[in-house]
């Protein structure tokens, strides 16, 4: 894991936390900007149960059928072998995964 990555995982772990210790002055702060009214506001006016459904279906469709899994180990199309990693052709038999 890069370095960078490390910081950013810290930071990101370190303002969770402080996030998670001051939860309610957050919250009355999220209030007093109008975030919680606005936020009414839209989901009685704009998400109502057909939409949230239309929605979800639509995210659904999106994905295509050839979509490609993400996973380390992938199957050889020819003889069925196991193919871990990012290697491109299969152990077995050779042929381009």
């Amino acid at each position: 894991m890069a370095l960078g990555i490390r910081k950013l995982l810290v930071l990101s772990l370190v303002v969770a936390v402080f996030l998670l210790a001051n939860i309610w002055l957050v919250v009355r702060w999220l209030d007093d900007v109008g975030a919680v009214g606005f936020d009414r506001h839209v989901r009685t006016e704009y998400l109502t149960g057909t939409a949230i459904t239309i929605l979800v279906a639509l995210l659904i469709l999106l994905v295509g059928p050839g979509a490609r899994r993400l996973s380390l180990s992938r199957r050889c199309p020819v003889c069925d072998h196991s193919v871990s990693g990012g290697s491109k052709y299969c152990g077995e038999c050779g042929s381009k995964v």
